[in-house]
């Protein structure tokens, strides 16, 4: 994310769209969060194909859960 941050500055992008950048990454980034305590647990029992698909589903269904609550801020993230 710093790279692409410094990357877009170089590139004379406009502040606002550097900002948007780093706040949706905060954003983005929250919902991942769970799969990483996950994936170790299920690795072991599912084996790694099922273990990614089921962290990507947990990651799919946490932003999902994560975009209602935050629409009731205010904060649209699609």
């Amino acid at each position: 994310t710093i790279m692409a941050l410094v990357w877009m500055y170089l590139e004379k992008q406009p502040d606002e769209k550097i900002a948007n950048h780093a706040w949706f990454t905060f954003w983005y980034v929250l919902p991942t969060l769970p799969m990483f305590v996950a994936f170790p647990f299920l690795l072991p029992r599912l084996g790694f194909a099922l273990t990614l698909l089921a962290s990507a589903l947990l990651s799919l269904a946490c932003f999902a859960l994560l975009s209602v609550a935050l629409r009731h801020f205010g904060i649209d993230l699609l």
